[in-house]
């Protein structure tokens, strides 16, 4: 397990005065952070730009030393031994940085397993396993210049699992990926994760994305820690709204009032509109309203052409989240 206990950086700069003087600044970028990351456990970690996220990971992997507080790694100290921390850690970045395009890909991974201290044999037929697995065999003595972005960021993964970490840490994992090559990337973390056992952290600015994979979620502000619980507790203690559209054919002004009524003693309020040939109605409550609203339509021999529900999302929730913050 990755464990941070009290965690704090900060940073003094120089701030220039009138008259060639100049003052210290101090700036806070993480204060009194606790997280942890078991194996096996995908972490999701957010926040507004500038609240402290990639100070928070290079800590973590060892690019930056914490001014206070303390951070161990399957119980090793950070700051005692970081050697042996780094061999159970590695970064993936989204986008195209930390690979050398005029080398192959295979190139690339006999270099960055080298700063691991691999060689030989072991090195060799590590780089290929992990091209193959990656679906890059094929591409392997291509120069990474000639890559898709797809193909980029499956050499990415492949770099961050040289060293095969322990725990790797996402940032961004998808920027910039058409769909079905981020779809691709977010079954390879969930098997990463979940299959062979690896603690992950992410962290992402699509929402959508956080909700799928992470099992956990720390949100940060300011360098703060003000909330820590899974996407689905999120969802539920910020979102109080669930919206079902109901498109209904032949009906009469009187059927629909006999819906709006028999909704409103729900404790749920109603909405409808004309439209060709019948009526659609939007039932806006605290709860999932689709089986109250479907069963209200077929008591009442109601035709029903379209039944949605717009369930909330984690992107609900953070907006409400940051409201609240705002406020």
């Amino acid at each position: 397990m990755i464990e941070a206990i009290n965690v704090s950086k900060h940073y003094t700069l120089k701030e220039k005065k009138r008259w060639f003087r100049s003052e210290k600044k101090t700036i806070e970028a993480v204060k009194e952070l606790n997280l942890s990351i078991n194996k096996g456990e995908i972490i999701g970690l957010l926040g507004l730009n500038g609240a402290g996220k990639t100070t928070t990971i290079k800590m973590l992997s060892t690019l930056l030393k914490p001014s206070s507080g303390t951070i161990t790694v399957d119980g090793v100290d950070i700051e005692t031994n970081p050697m042996e921390v780094k061999r159970k850690v590695n970064m993936i970045a989204g986008g195209e940085r930390m690979l050398y395009w005029r080398l192959t890909g295979y190139e690339n991974l006999i270099y960055f397993g080298k700063l691991y201290g691999l060689a030989g044999d072991v090195l060799r037929n590590r780089c290929q396993s992990l091209l193959e697995n990656m679906g890059l065999g094929e591409a392997a003595h291509i120069p990474v210049e000639r890559y898709s972005k797809g193909m980029k960021q499956r050499l990415q993964i492949a770099r961050g699992l040289i060293n095969d970490p322990t725990y790797l840490f996402l940032d961004e994992p998808t920027l910039g990926l058409d769909a079905p090559v981020a779809k691709h990337l977010r079954k390879s973390v969930k098997e990463l994760a979940h299959q062979q056992g690896k603690g992950i952290l992410l962290t992402s600015h699509y929402l959508e994305e956080v909700e799928e994979l992470c099992d956990k979620v720390y949100i940060i502000d300011k360098g703060i820690m003000v909330l820590e619980d899974t996407p689905k507790n999120i969802i539920e203690t910020f979102v109080k709204e669930f919206r079902v559209t109901v498109e209904v054919q032949n009906a009469s002004t009187e059927q629909i009032h006999s819906v709006q009524r028999r909704i409103h003693e729900k404790g749920a309020s109603f909405v409808s509109t004309e439209a060709a040939g019948g009526f659609v109605f939007e039932v806006i409550s605290p709860f999932d309203a689709t089986p109250l609203a479907a069963s209200v339509c077929f008591e009442l021999g109601l035709d029903i052409q379209r039944l949605e529900t717009k369930k909330p999302k984690l992107e609900d929730a953070i907006i409400q989240m940051s409201e609240g913050l705002s406020a």
